[in-house]
């Protein structure tokens, strides 16, 4: 059975629209859905400022994923930046023993303090993850068990993972909606060359043994609602 709940306190927001949107689509997957923390003010600010600043709504994200993966539950959680797997691929991990991370994204999101072009903590968090460096949060997998779709747009000095080829589950799916061509979906950080609508829920659809997912950058919510929980929906279980 799926848990579905919002993030809604600050992690890294630079915007106000991604948490706004977080939460409409929590909404619209669940009318019940939990909403976990309360808005916070975005700002621009560096990754050193944010990991200590967001560290306790971070955490809270992990908290959610390992609760309802204890409960033997399919979590589903929504959030502003993909800052969040800092928390939630470790409680995966130490619960799923064997899972690999499935990560839709038009970016990387692996820079380090020395790479980092913008200081933006929501783009180092993947390689914080799998120990590109340390962000102070346990790491998660071996670079190995990250599998990327759509990734179009690294920095130099960034890792990336290895492209998704069909590969046996159990998955995690990581799904920041930039993945879309920004044509079709816009995206604060939009990135041109991306999956159509009908590319993203095909390969969607064709998961099997999913585990939980989270869905990051739902910036701009009107008019394309319904168009995302659609595609959200071919991983509930």
């Amino acid at each position: 059975m799926s848990t579905i709940a919002c993030l809604r306190c600050r992690t890294s927001d630079r915007t106000p629209g991604a948490s706004r949107g977080a939460e409409a689509l929590a909404l619209a997957l669940d009318a019940n859905a939990r909403m976990i923390g309360e808005f916070g003010e975005p700002r621009i600010a560096d990754w050193s400022e944010d990991i200590v600043d967001s560290r306790a709504c971070i955490d809270r994200a992990g908290a959610f994923v390992g609760s309802v993966l204890d409960d033997g539950g399919f979590p589903v959680l929504t959030s502003s930046d993909c800052t969040i797997c800092l928390s939630t691929f470790p409680a995966v991990a130490a619960r799923v023993p064997d899972v690999k991370v499935l990560w839709f994204d038009a970016h990387g999101d692996s820079n380090t303090p020395a790479t980092t072009p913008s200081g933006f903590l929501g783009g180092m968090c993947l390689g914080a993850s799998v120990g590109v460096w340390d962000s102070g949060f346990e790491k998660a997998f071996e670079p190995e068990r990250v599998y990327g779709v759509g990734i179009r747009d690294l920095d130099p000095g960034e890792w990336a993972p290895q492209p998704y080829d069909s590969s046996d589950g159990p998955w995690y799916v990581h799904l920041d909606l930039d993945v879309l061509d920004p044509s079709v979906f816009p995206a604060q950080f939009a990135v041109p060359g991306g999956l159509s609508v009908e590319e993203l829920r095909s390969v969607l659809s064709s998961l099997t043994n999913v585990v939980g997912v989270e869905v990051t950058a739902f910036e701009e919510p009107e008019g394309r609602l319904d168009t995302i929980a659609g595609l959200v929906r071919e991983l509930l279980p």
